[in-house]
């Protein structure tokens, strides 16, 4: 363990947090993908944060791309602890012409190299790339060291996924010592595993370098007219043809409870980000976000507990198999399976089933609201019933395939307007 500590010290994390994230439809209007809220008080960029932190991770930077305001913001505020005469911080680089008259990173290659000068005066060894966008608990010191022991060009961490799930993935195949003999980004018909024909394995887009390496590699990459400049694109390909590309499976270094399964998601699609949400109200979740040993870090307000009022028939302030987070006042508001962020208020007389309200939500008096998301800052109407007419609903809202609602303040704002 102290070998695996060595290792953590003399590295960084670098995020990718540049992504819009446009399959999220309207939650994406304002914010980019990583800093979208997540199960209850924390957003999308604190897993990759918490897991860099937790592993003995105390150098990182994040690279901002689109609407990153949010983002930086969060950051700045929940994630300020750092201190630099310890040799620690969490650098944020926005898009900002450091190496010519081109504004944005043009990959994700592109946006480390661009930032080479300033990952050289962290006076690191190695290097972890990272996508600021996927909800999990991993150790990254496990993967580094399997990447130092194996003396890898590149360690790349992978997860079995099902086989047409893995056309959005780079997908890769691997022989009997882990070393990856083939690798495609995003196939339109993704190879299978041996022996398992509905299986793929899938890059995590999460990288290990030795930074020397990946140094001179991002020069070249540079130069390369015919280059576009992406990690999965362009130089993993290289490596896996050229070098030695090794994979890591998720599956070894993923922080779990004995005996349960590797949880990974990607929240990239209104009906999963619903999903991810509202599993967390089950029983035993298996995201465990109570584990003390392996904590999310956020910025955490400053609010007052969850507050529970009335106690008659059909206005009774209550909430079953659900997540209240603090500031919330459930005055006469029956919830049921449903997730609240901060400071939500509820109405009485009304419903919530099923429902993801992000944070500053007000639900007025006999409002009725199944299986939907409601962005910040929404206050829905009294009597607006969603959910129960998909039909209906799709005339003022965002219906999903699988019948997920989402209610934003424009989408209230129309719904009024035609009233």
């Amino acid at each position: 363990m102290a070998e695996t500590s060595r290792l953590a010290q003399r590295s960084m994390a670098f995020v990718l947090a540049g992504g819009r994230g446009s399959r999220l439809k309207e939650l994406t209007d304002n914010r980019v993908k990583p800093a979208v809220y997540f199960g209850g008080k924390t957003r999308i960029i604190d897993f990759a944060l918490s897991n860099a932190l937790n592993s003995g991770v105390r150098r990182m930077a994040l690279a901002t791309q689109y609407k990153a305001h949010s983002l930086i913001r969060h950051c700045q505020r929940g994630w300020n602890f750092f201190r630099a005469e310890r040799n620690e911080y969490l650098d944020i680089l926005p898009a900002s012409q450091r190496m010519g008259e081109e504004m944005w990173y043009r990959g994700t290659a592109d946006a480390v190299t661009q930032n080479i000068d300033i990952i050289d005066s962290y006076g690191i060894e190695y290097i972890i790339l990272l996508a600021g966008d996927h909800i999990y608990k991993m150790d990254y010191e496990l993967m580094l060291r399997q990447h130092v022991t194996q003396k890898a060009d590149v360690t790349v961490g992978c997860l079995t996924v099902p086989r047409e799930e893995a056309t959005a993935f780079g997908v890769m195949a691997v022989d009997d010592d882990s070393r990856i003999t083939s690798f495609l980004e995003k196939p339109k018909d993704p190879p299978a595993m041996p022996g398992h024909p509905d299986k793929a394995l899938a890059s995590m887009g999460i990288y290990v370098f030795t930074w020397s390496f990946l140094r001179d590699l991002l020069l070249r990459d540079a130069e390369d007219p015919n280059s576009s400049h992406d990690f999965g694109n362009d130089l993993i390909p290289e490596i896996v043809k050229n070098g030695k590309a090794v994979a890591h499976k998720f599956d070894d270094s993923c922080v779990r409870d004995p005996g349960a399964e590797a949880y990974w998601r990607d929240v990239g699609t209104i009906d999963a980000f619903w999903q991810a949400n509202i599993d967390l109200t089950d029983f035993t979740p298996t995201l465990d976000l109570w584990d003390k040993n392996w904590p999310i870090w956020t910025y955490s307000e400053s609010v007052p507990p969850a507050k529970f009022i009335h106690d008659e028939k059909d206005r009774r302030g209550m909430a079953i198999s659900s997540m209240v987070s603090g500031g919330c006042i459930i005055s006469g508001t029956e919830v049921r399976n449903s997730l609240l962020f901060t400071q939500v208020h509820t109405n009485s007389y009304a419903v919530l089933d099923h429902a993801v309200v992000l944070p500053h939500v007000v639900v007025n008096r006999s409002a009725r609201l199944r299986k939907c998301v409601i962005d910040r800052g929404v206050v829905i109407p009294a009597g607006l019933v969603v959910g129960e007419d998909p039909v209906e609903d799709a005339k003022h809202f965002r219906v999903t395939e699988k019948g997920i609602t989402l209610i934003t303040k424009p989408m209230i704002d129309a719904w009024k307007a035609a009233q």
